[in-house]
């Protein structure tokens, strides 16, 4: 008898099924839609299209350091060093298609919404134009208020059942609307035992080590609407649940002294050593803003709550609500520090992330750091430099700890 695997070794299965899937789809003649990270990936699901993500592509050949290619040919065809690396790498890929380290066939249509930053528009215009390919746009208005307003949750709507007509026309399929519901209460489910195993991290000690966040996240980015996948968040869960009770932390060997908040995508072609560096000093990242942008929850056959919750996503909301949010993880989590990660290829959360830190450390007292890097471009990261600030930080955190016990500090 086979025994159970872990949640590390489900990972590492369906994250092997997924792209091997997709090629195997495309061989057989089925459609392969490629598609922005936080979309309605329900209808895609719902009609059966295979589904692959160029940002988690673009993810898994940079942290296995194979994007220097891609980039360098994306560059040479005049695209500007400026511009998502994650656009770069996979730009370079429709040309190249070949990477040593991860494959996946080229699409039939592309699905994007708007919601995560305004490239992916222009990147994805332009790959459905290079391909003459159908492209499905969902245009999600920026929330400039607090609050979602109603009238963009009546036009995503409308444009959820204008995309639903799309494909129909498409793949030349009847909509099923019984399986677009058992999608859409899989999909929340799944969400849900991610914000669930996620949250965990506000233990003492936490037995997420933060990274680990990053490589799981695969899973809620390209198949949120599988019952695998919500399976594996539960096991997760079960499995840090199972460390809270034990008292077990994120390290078989060291303590964890200092808990923090990583702001940003990761630095995925240094991801060892920017990991390494962190628990040299015995910090660890207990969470970060990823928790939330991945939790899609709606009820089932709500598409107006289906419409909010794509349009609620974290990098689709204005200033004070992000601050407001990451103030509300300072106090939950008991943080220590913040590392903000100015990555070169976001530039919404870039041009707000020195004001963001300003407003947080008054808040809250909550010292921080920013170091430069990228993403997937392996160029822009200096360990050195990296390594100062988590020193600096260190020294302020160990300051703030040492207030405290005075209770010079709250």
């Amino acid at each position: 008898m086979e025994s159970a695997l872990t949640s590390k070794q489900l990972l590492a299965k369906l994250q092997e099924e997924h792209y091997a899937g997709a090629m195997q789809a495309k061989k057989e003649g089925k459609l392969v839609a490629w598609a922005t990270s936080i979309c309605p990936q329900e209808l895609l699901e719902t009609l059966d299209i295979d589904v692959v993500y160029p940002e988690n592509h673009a993810a898994a050949i940079g942290a296995r350091k194979d994007a220097s290619q891609f980039i360098a040919n994306a560059e040479g065809k005049g695209y500007s060093a400026d511009i998502c690396s994650y656009a770069r790498v996979n730009i370079g890929y429709t040309d190249i298609q070949f990477s040593e380290a991860e494959n996946i066939p080229m699409p039939d249509l592309i699905f994007c919404c708007s919601n995560i930053c305004n490239t992916a528009v222009k990147w994805y215009e332009n790959l459905a134009k290079l391909l003459h390919i159908p492209l499905v746009m969902f245009d999600m208005p920026f929330n400039h208020t607090f609050d979602i307003p109603e009238h963009s949750i009546r036009y995503m709507r409308g444009q959820i059942e204008h995309a639903i007509a799309q494909l129909v026309e498409i793949t030349g399929k009847k909509f099923d609307y019984d399986k677009f519901g058992e999608v859409m209460k899989v999909s929340s489910d799944a969400a849900l035992w991610w914000r669930r195993a996620t949250d965990l991290g506000r233990n003492h000690p936490s037995p997420l080590n933060g990274f680990d966040m990053f490589n799981y996240m695969a899973m809620i980015v390209c198949a949120r609407g599988k019952e695998s996948t919500r399976d594996l968040f539960k096991l997760w869960h079960d499995e840090m649940a199972e460390k809270v009770r034990l008292g077990i932390g994120p390290w078989k060997e060291g303590e964890e002294k200092y808990r923090i908040m990583w702001d940003g995508i990761a630095c995925w072609p240094h991801l060892s050593v920017t990991y390494k560096t962190l628990k040299k000093y015995g910090i660890n990242m207990v969470t970060s803003t990823y928790p939330e942008s991945w939790t899609i929850v709606y009820e089932k056959n709500d598409l107006d709550g289906m419409a909010r919750a794509y349009s609620a996503n974290y990098a689709n909301r204005n200033l004070d609500y992000g601050t407001g949010n990451v103030i509300k993880l300072v106090r939950d989590f008991d943080l220590d520090g913040i590392v903000y990660h100015s990555n070169r290829s976001c530039k919404l959360m870039d041009f707000r992330q020195y004001e963001v830190q300003r407003r947080i450390e008054d808040a809250t007292g909550v010292p921080s750091v920013v170091f430069d890097g990228d993403q997937t471009d392996p160029r822009v990261f200096s360990q050195a430099q990296y390594e100062t600030r988590i020193q600096a930080l260190v020294e302020m955190m160990e300051k703030n700890k040492i207030k405290k016990q005075r209770g010079d500090l709250k």
